[in-house]
Order: C-alpha cells, then structure tokens, then sequence
C-alpha cells in the first residue's frame, strides 16, 4: 500500500517473512501430496519426463494381461497334448494286445467219412454258397477228396474257395483241414459243410478274434477327437490349427507368433480300423500310432518353448513396468524428511522474523512516548 510509510528495516523483515511463507506454502503442498512436482510450473521437465514415463509404464502394464492369457492358452494345448498322449499310448497298447492275440486260420473240419463210389454226390457249402461235387471213381480216403476239392472238378468252387481265401488240407492224424490259404490275408468268419455220399463233417473258421481290439482302438480315436476340441482357450485352439499372437510392447512391434497344430486322430494321421484279421494290419497300425506319440512330443516341445518365451517376456515386462514407474517417482516424489525439516526450520525461520519485524516496529512505537 503505497500510502503507508514503512521503514526500510520492516519493509525487510516484512519481504523475508512473505518469503518464508511461500516456501511453506510450497513445503506444505510437498507433504500433504507427496510430489515436489505436481504440476509443469514446478518443474515442466520432470513433470513432463516423468509423465510419459508413466503413461508407457501404463501402457506395458495392459499388455501384461494379454501375455497372462496369451501363457493360459498355451497352458490349455499343452495340457490337451499330454492328455492326447496318453490316449494314443492307450491305442498303442489295444493294438499290441491284439497283435499278441492269435488269429485262428484253421479248423478241423469233424464228422464221418465214409469212402465215396464213383457217382456219389456230395454238397459242399461255403458260407451261403452250395456246390455240388460228383465222385469219378472211388474216392477211399481224406487225401483223394482233399485233392479233389481242391481241383478243378468242381465248377465255381475254386472261385468260392479264393474268395474266402480257403484250401482244403489232411493234418497227420488223417483228418480234414479247413484252412486260410495265406494267414497274411484276412479270413472272414466262414462256415463249411461237406454232406452226402455217406459224408457229414463241418467247420467254421472264425478269425475275428479281435473284432473287440478294434473297436476299443476307434472309441480312443474318438476321444481324442473329442479332448482336442475342447482344448481351447477363450475361443483360440492352438490344437486345432488355430493361431496366437501375443503382443510384447506398447507400439506392437515386438511380439510372438504361435502356430497352432492339428492333434485330432486325422492330423495325427490316425485311422478307423475295420478289422485287425491279419498281423500285417496290425503293425501298420501299431507303425501309425508310433509316429503319432512323435508327432505329439515334438509339439509339446514347441509349445513348451512358446510358453518359456512368453513367461520370460511377461517377468520382463513386470521388471520394466517398477523402472518405470520407479524412474519417474525419482522425478516427481518428495522426500518426505526432507520436506518434514524444511517445514520445521521454516516455522523457525517465521518465528524469528515475526519478532524482527517486532522489534523493528519498537522505533516507529517511541514516538508514542511524546504524547
């Protein structure tokens, strides 16, 4: 106020106490906030340093979600994969107990035999094809028949015979065989009966011994249909064939592709069976199953190490996000004794001048001794 005369002694302590009272203004903001920066007046480039700081700092911290679940659909192919596994050793396992299970591609055929005349007929029925076979000269005894049924004496008979995949034969103790022609080929479940003439004997070769093994190896391959599908992840199925992108950095820029594979029983290259009639058969299919488990095991290495990759960048990124963060409180924070003994020795400082400015006064109060 200009109109009031001062002296320059309280004009001085007047000015240090106004001073002092901004520096605890600002202390007091400091304390009661925590920042010795809270806006860009205080200091525009920590406040803008730090600012961005903290917005990438932000920024990483959403990607870290992302990479939490981008490890969580990781996690769900890697445990369909052991669960497929498991499944395909359990096929393996079917077929190698079929494989040990024997295939019967014989039977005797039993009954009597009594020596067939010239002209005497005799019926023989093939599954649910008859023929009939005329005796030329006598036929006394297992052999002379074996080799007459096996012959060209009987029209169409031989063509029934190889489509069975039947021969005629006489064991050691004399009696008559029914038998595959070739035990590599499969033998469909077949009856026989010879009948006339004084004969009556019958058989029934049944190979389909493990008609049971092959429909337990299907209803595996099923599953395994089944668990590939349901080895998902908020709709990605990296079992499937399905794709994963996992982002590492705020301008995309930095990131990891994960193919996906094809784990159901057809990407493994794993088929239906119809029938396991011959051993052949089955080590094609015991062949197949070990080339799936391979298959398998290279996938699970390289899911394994996608997920390796993806956790290592998740803990870097944590890491990251503190520097940050950490970095930019460095810019703004206070220190929080330090501000606390500013503000002590401020309050010193005003009490201090508050008497200055007392006992400057005391010369302008003595002329009130002259009244």
């Amino acid at each position: 106020m200009a109109d009031i005369s001062l002296t320059a002694s309280m004009r001085s302590n007047l000015l240090s106490l106004q001073n002092t009272q901004s520096l605890m203004d600002m202390t007091q903001e400091r304390l009661s906030t925590g920042k010795k920066v809270n806006s860009a007046i205080d200091n525009p480039s920590s406040y803008y340093t730090a600012q961005s700081l903290t917005n990438r700092a932000g920024d990483l911290e959403a990607l870290l979600d992302s990479m939490g679940q981008g490890i969580q659909t990781i996690k769900a192919a890697n445990e369909g994969i052991e669960s497929i596994t498991s499944f395909v050793e359990q096929a393996k396992a079917i077929a190698n107990t079929a494989r040990d299970t024997t295939v019967s591609t014989e039977v005797t055929a039993t009954g009597t035999y009594d020596p067939l005349a010239a002209d005497d007929t005799v019926s023989v029925k093939i599954g649910d094809r008859t023929f009939t076979y005329t005796a030329v000269g006598d036929v006394a005894d297992i052999g002379a028949l074996v080799t007459a049924l096996n012959g060209d004496t009987v029209s169409g008979l031989q063509d029934a015979l190889g489509d069975a995949n039947l021969a005629f034969a006489e064991d050691d103790d004399g009696n008559l065989i029914i038998q595959a022609a070739d035990e590599d080929l499969p033998v469909k479940k077949t009856v026989v009966t010879l009948s006339g003439g004084g004969l009556e004997m019958s058989g029934t070769m049944n190979p389909n011994a493990r008609d049971t093994y092959v429909e337990q190896f299907n209803t595996i391959l099923e599953q395994i249909n089944q668990l590939a599908s349901d080895a998902s992840y908020k709709g990605v199925n990296l079992l499937k064939e399905d794709d994963l992108k996992v982002v590492f950095n705020e301008d995309r820029s930095s990131f990891l592709e994960v193919k996906g594979d094809n784990a159901t029983a057809t990407g493994l290259e794993l088929t239906k069976q119809t029938n396991w009639d011959t051993n052949t058969a089955v080590d094609q299919v015991i062949t197949s199953v070990d080339a799936a488990i391979s298959k398998l095991r290279d996938m699970a290495t390289k899911f394994g190490n996608n997920y390796s990759i993806v956790q290592t960048r998740q803990d870097f990124t944590e890491n990251l996000v503190n520097v940050l963060e950490e970095g930019s409180d460095n810019l703004i924070l206070a220190d929080m004794n330090e501000e606390s003994a500013n503000m002590l020795a401020l309050q010193t400082r005003q009490q201090l001048g508050t008497n200055s400015l007392s006992l400057a006064s005391q010369a302008a109060q003595s002329v009130l001794s002259l009244f």
